[in-house]
């Protein structure tokens, strides 16, 4: 398989995976289709517009190719119409599925397109350096996210849970040590399995980071 190829793959599974956390956090703050698709469109291809724009592609690739914005039409319409059809997928007895589900389909995200939007970084601005690709990196992967929670009338999850942000940091750090040293492909999949593996052990084990409790 080419690398182009590859990588076009891994950014529709991304956005297939971003768009159905966003249209199923819709779903639950009981939008109507339009807001379904909007926030599972903002969640898929939101934090690669904060990228572009930061790098100056102009306009956003988003815009440029509309197979990313047509995946996640398609993938929210198709959760809409399912959970329209069966409701009871909601019921409080499937809480538990649909809160693994999230945490899942978030971590397969924030995995791709934080490695993803380091590799857009290093072809637009190769001598950009260090700093610049880790910041591209983690606002790729989790912009996307914020964005939802914001639109949905939420605190960001990045800063309230399980790690978001360090899990993002962590394979955009692990993708920088290795894209040199092996071939695209593997450095590519370590760095996005790095990210999934520690999201989800940080849903399971309900890792946080330190903070203040304050009485009310």
């Amino acid at each position: 398989m080419e690398y182009t190829s590859f990588l076009f793959i891994l950014e529709i599974i991304g956005t297939i995976a971003f768009a159905s956390s966003g249209a199923l956090m819709a779903i639950r703050k009981n939008m109507d289709i339009f807001g379904v698709m909007v926030l599972g469109i903002t969640t898929a291809v939101g934090g690669g517009c904060i990228r572009d724009l930061i790098l100056g592609i102009h306009p956003p690739k988003m815009f440029q190719n509309i197979s990313y914005a047509g995946a996640a039409v398609l993938t929210s319409c198709f959760l809409f119409l399912l959970i329209y059809v069966k409701k009871e997928l909601l019921e409080s007895r499937f809480l538990a599925s649909y809160e693994q589900a999230m945490n899942t389909l978030d971590a397969i995200g924030l995995g791709i397109f934080t490695v993803t939007g380091i590799r857009t970084a290093c072809e637009v601005l190769p001598e950009g350096g260090t700093f610049l690709m880790l910041f591209v990196g983690a606002v790729t992967g989790i912009g996307g996210g914020m964005l939802r929670d914001i639109m949905a009338g939420m605190t960001p999850f990045v800063f309230v849970k399980h790690v978001y942000a360090c899990a993002s940091l962590a394979g955009a750090i692990l993708y920088i040590l290795l894209y040199k040293r092996l071939p695209e492909i593997p450095a590519i999949l370590f760095s996005v399995a790095l990210v999934i593996t520690i999201r989800l052990l940080a849903a399971h084990f309900r890792w946080n980071l330190p903070r203040i409790h304050l009485d009310s």
